[in-house]
């Protein structure tokens, strides 16, 4: 009997399932958002029914007849598994349309606003990188990333690693912060160092160091897309484009406050009291590739006012606004009239495609200062911008006042009219200010997370270029806002978010952890930070430590033009001008960091690219870290790298005795003393390798040159714990 009642019970709320009908914007929304907005909405909805609005759905030629569910049309189709056409609704979605029609289909918001909620196939404005930023409490006396980090720890059963000893911090810390390793005697200084302070002291050291901004300065290139050419197949150079560099190298090591940094790259010019630094600042915009003879010149105009949209979007909002050129973006909450509103700031400064020395720009005495490669406005009244029906320039739409992207509500409002006396429209400098608002949820998020991935290897959300419905929610949100917070509260100061980081117990964790096996079958990719991740020296840090270890790295020299490296004659081949293809710069150049290489697209230094340098036509967030036979070959065989093994030799063939050069052999590579048993391999490797070459004219030296080769070669040299 009672399960007889419980079968009724069951069947009776089955059947009274929807005795209240279904809401219109929680239920009925929700069902036509996640399967039939993104066809039936907007300028050009399929066979011109608009499921938004009211009239177009329940009026006199609408597809729903309220009350009468079989005379409805929109209902036939969906019944009929006709629509949607490539996956029908679910048997409770159905009943939702079906309940909501035959209860009088009562519209509420009118129109829907398709972008308002997240579904289960887009984001919507509710999603979490578009929410304000609030920095949640932690208790007082804990280091609030610790606390963050060890809370999860502790929910899954687990602990940090134990701290990194002092010669693995040192070495760390040295080359997250200048790119370069320290040398014997400061890892032994730090080591022996028994003053309470003495990390702290290390890292204000560093982050005083001139060479600071010379690494940091090359992780925002990377996300600049910065080279000095514009590649396609002439490739010729950017006049003054290194002053560029120049100029984010200097803000760095300046600590210009983040919003700042973001105001000059966009709006230099347009700033109060605008100089020539601010102004080189805005070669940000012009960094992109350039054709002077494209096929379709309108058509060319437009990607390249792409290529500024999406660079500026990626860059300071992991956002990629570029995808909605041509129509709403498929998965974020960014309109297709939302690119143009944002490509109207750059469209008043645009330069039609044309002679060969024009490139993309004005030139310097548009700008009112010599010798700048930089971005202004052709005026304060230009021609208006009109979207462009599927991104297509010839068949152009209506026209779109610029602004703001709408997917902020709180900020989103129109443009203001240049004040008088203006020589802009100002529309740079307004979007500048609308990116660094301290109620834009998404600049701070994102440039914490850069940085926080720079120490760490991976970052809080692991899709840094991408903080939309398509990348990785953060590993640790709460965390995530509380850094965020920080940035703006404490004057958006990068280098006292590097403080904050460093300092940490998370940041200064071994990179191996007493339950090394047992925790990777739990927690393999390290999503809950508890050990440092062991990291390959990247292309350029490779190339100075090289240097370095060669006695041949000149850190004196800081800015200026650049310098073209040595490049084996075997990869000029194929190239149509290869006698004027590249010149190398005199030797006295050629020891400077790599950070100062002269960046030909069409011809980046293998040895470089082997190692990952990445392609320089649109941002790059994240480097990607390979592990190819190439590499092995390249440090073996390349020729930069023998110059290395030999100039090394000479420094240290001084000593007669090889227990002397093997001691300083590995001082000068890896920083530290040999052990017992890598004395008793380089001794043997010695008198082997001297036998090898005995009828050369100098066999013990190129021994030791060899032995010199061998370390240049080792992992711990290649990598950071």
């Amino acid at each position: 009997m009672r399960i007889l009642a419980l079968t009724s019970l069951l069947l009776l709320a089955q059947t009274n399932a929807f005795a209240a009908p279904p809401d219109f914007d929680k239920d009925v929304v929700a069902v036509l958002t996640s399967h039939c907005l993104d066809c039936h909405s907007g300028p050009d909805p399929k066979g011109k029914l608009d499921l938004t609005r009211k009239d177009a759905v329940l009026g006199a030629k609408g597809s729903v007849v309220a009350g009468n569910p079989d005379a409805s049309e929109l209902w036939k189709k969906v019944a009929a598994n006709e629509m949607p056409p490539k996956k029908p609704l679910s048997g409770e979605e159905k009943a939702v349309l079906k309940e909501w029609i035959a209860n009088g289909a009562k519209w509420g918001t009118d129109p829907i606003d398709p972008l308002a909620a997240t579904t289960t196939k887009r984001a919507g404005r509710d999603w979490w990188s578009l929410q304000p930023v609030k920095p949640p409490a932690y208790p007082s006396g804990r280091n609030p990333i610790d606390y963050f980090v060890q809370r999860k720890l502790s929910d899954k059963g687990m602990s940090p690693a134990p701290p990194a000893d002092r010669r693995t911090l040192i070495r760390r810390v040295h080359f997250d912060l200048l790119g370069i390793p320290p040398t014997f005697e400061e890892v032994e200084a730090f080591a022996n160092d028994k003053a309470p302070d003495a990390y702290e002291k290390l890292v204000d050291k560093l982050l005083a160091s001139p060479h600071y901004g010379e690494r940091w300065g090359r992780y925002w290139l990377d996300v600049a897309r910065y080279a000095e050419t514009c590649g396609y197949e002439r490739d010729q150079g950017k006049p003054d484009v290194w002053k560029y560099r120049d100029w984010v190298i200097k803000a760095f090591n300046d600590d210009m406050p983040f919003d700042r940094f973001v105001l000059e790259q966009l709006a230099g010019d347009e700033l109060p009291n605008a100089t020539a630094a601010t102004t080189v600042a805005t070669g940000f915009i012009r960094l992109g590739t350039w054709n002077d003879e494209p096929n379709d010149p309108n058509e060319y105009k437009y990607d390249r006012l792409e290529d500024m949209v999406g660079a500026t979007s990626t860059a300071f909002l992991a956002m990629t606004v570029k995808c909605a050129r041509c129509h709403d973006h498929k998965f974020d909450a960014i309109r297709q009239t939302d690119y143009y509103r944002m490509a109207g700031a750059f469209w008043a400064g645009f330069i039609e495609p044309g002679p060969r020395n024009s490139l993309g720009g004005p030139d310097a005495k548009a700008l009112g200062h010599d010798a700048v490669f930089g971005w202004t406005d052709r005026g304060r009244d230009v021609p208006p911008i009109k979207l462009l029906k599927k991104g297509d320039p010839n068949r152009p739409g209506a026209i779109v006042e610029p602004g703001q992207l709408s997917m902020i509500p709180a900020l989103d409002k129109p443009l203001a009219a240049p004040p008088a006396g203006a020589k802009t429209t100002t529309r740079r400098l307004q979007l500048a200010r609308w990116i660094v608002d301290p109620k834009n949820p998404l600049t701070a998020r994102v440039w914490v997370n850069r940085v926080w991935q720079y120490h760490f290897g991976q970052a809080l959300v692991r899709t840094p270029d991408n903080f939309g419905f398509t990348g990785e929610k953060p590993t640790h949100p709460e965390l995530l806002d509380w850094l965020a917070g920080e940035l703006v509260e404490r004057g958006w100061s990068t280098k006292r978010l590097h403080r904050i980081i460093l300092l940490s117990a998370t940041y200064r964790q071994s990179s191996i952890h007493p339950k090394q096996d047992e925790y990777a079958k739990v927690d393999a990719g390290n999503r809950l930070w508890w050990h440092a991740d062991r990291r390959r020296l990247d292309a350029e840090a490779l190339r100075d430590s090289l240097l370095f270890a060669g006695g041949n790295l000149k850190l004196d020299k800081i800015g200026g033009p650049s310098f073209a490296p040595e490049i084996p004659a075997d990869a000029l081949e194929g190239l149509s001008m290869k006698g004027a293809a590249w010149k190398p710069s005199p030797a006295a150049e050629q020891g400077r960091r790599s950070v100062y290489i002269f960046a030909k697209r069409g011809l980046l230094p293998p040895l470089l690219t082997t190692f990952d340098l990445p392609d320089t036509t649109l941002p790059s967030c994240m480097r990607d870290v390979t592990t190819v036979p190439t590499q092995s070959l390249a440090l073996l065989n390349n020729p930069f790298v023998h110059d290395q093994s030999t100039a090394m030799a000479k420094r240290i063939g001084t000593a007669k005795k090889r227990m002397e050069q093997v001691t300083h052999a590995w001082r000068l590579t890896l920083g530290r003393d040999p052990r017992d048993a890598e004395v008793t391999a380089a001794l043997a490797h010695l008198e082997k390798q001297s036998k090898t070459f005995a009828k050369r004219p100098d066999p013990a030296f190129d021994a030791l040159a060899s032995l010199c080769h061998v370390l240049l070669n080792t992992n711990e040299f290649m990598y950071v714990d």
